[in-house]
């Protein structure tokens, strides 16, 4: 098989980036396909990468304001052309899904989820500090993105989800079945501490609706040591209201943010995500997490296990979930031991074989 790969844009180094990583990793001779890219920013696995960026990386703004573009994504991705590969594997959470392949091409898409900004509009601007008229511009906007990502998910041939709640989504919002393969952890890079510090830790984006809001109120109050890995456009808001015992640490290497994972309290995770691959690494540095009972954490955290569940987003029920961990003895051998069974290794040797046989499928019905 011939394979592309094709990504949404390749600017923020997360979750959804680790993924493509891996899938780099698998087919090294895999042609990147993406809106824009940051060659700053990228891992240290793809900058040896084939990357293919659209016309907007050559826009003005393209790499600096790429929220900005958003108007422009769907005209920029019609212009790729796959005719050359047998299989497009396209990694989304916003537009990548929606490109044209060939009817001989198989088209698998590993979805991280749809678009939330789009189909969870009002939550995700909820603390944006975007004035109302331009709230309400962007609503109308989003009914016709909707629309159009609702009638472009027809050009995937084969839906991987990456968590239970978003082959949910995947359902509900495109009428589409698909397979649930969780996304790949690299246990390998993390290593437990016998020195556990006194601060608790949260590795993140800084964007309004991942909840870092939430943590920095409650650890404003209850005085104990919060470092923040992460820079974002929330930076600010967060900043300002800080005490001094919240550390904003900006972006890390990989190896710092090891060195955090292993000796900290636990991991804060205070949003709801679609799946949530730094858990799982904090967990496999031995440390346990709490999480708001919700997304994707509902697929890898258990309870008194790998971590601590909070019901509600509110200060109280954030603080007694600390409180829990802290009287609560752990297994870091168990914590371990659950964060291993999600290693990259088994991933690669699940995905690829998954890939071969939809791909023998596919070209059996055509």
């Amino acid at each position: 098989m011939k394979i592309a790969i094709a990504h949404d844009y390749l600017i923020q180094m997360g979750g959804a980036e680790r993924v493509v990583e891996v899938f780099h990793h698998m087919y090294p001779q895999a042609p990147i396909f993406t809106t824009v890219f940051s060659s700053s920013r990228l891992l240290g696995a793809l900058k040896d990468a084939d990357i293919r960026a659209s016309w907007l990386q050559k826009m003005p703004g393209g790499k600096t304001n790429f929220k900005g573009m958003l108007p422009l994504y769907p005209f920029a991705i019609r212009d790729f052309d796959f005719r050359e590969f047998d299989v497009v594997l396209s990694s989304s959470s916003a537009f990548m899904k929606s490109i044209q392949v060939p009817k001989e091409t198989f088209h698998l898409c590993y979805c991280h989820t749809p678009m939330r900004f789009a189909w969870d509009y009002d939550t995700y601007m909820q603390r944006q500090s975007n004035s109302n008229v331009l709230k309400q511009l962007l609503k109308i906007y989003m009914q016709q993105l909707k629309a159009w990502d609702q009638r472009t998910s027809k050009n995937v041939n084969q839906f991987i989800a990456n968590s239970s709640v978003v082959k949910n989504r995947i359902q509900n919002y495109y009428h589409r079945d698909s397979d649930i393969i969780f996304p790949p952890i690299n246990t390998s890079r993390f290593h437990s501490s016998s020195m556990i510090g006194d601060y608790y830790l949260i590795v993140s984006r800084l964007v309004s609706y991942k909840r870092i809001d939430l943590a920095v109120e409650t650890f404003s109050r209850n005085g104990l040591p919060l470092y923040i890995v992460g820079e974002g456009p929330d930076l600010g808001r967060l900043r300002q209201m800080a005490k001094a015992n919240v550390s904003f640490l900006g972006r890390l290497e990989d190896a710092a943010v090891t060195e955090l994972m292993a000796k900290c309290r636990a991991l804060v995770f205070p949003g709801e995500e679609d799946f949530g691959i730094t858990p799982l690494e904090a967990n496999a540095a031995g440390r346990p997490v709490i999480a708001y009972q919700s997304g994707g954490a509902l697929d890898t955290i258990k309870p008194k296990l790998n971590g601590i569940f909070f019901k509600r987003q509110e200060i109280d029920d954030l603080d007694a979930a600390i409180k829990e961990v802290e009287s609560h003895a752990w297994d870091v051998q168990q914590i371990v031991s659950h964060a291993q069974k999600f290693d990259e290794k088994a991933f690669m040797e699940n995905f690829k074989n998954y890939v071969s046989k939809a791909y023998e499928k596919f070209r059996e019905g055509r």
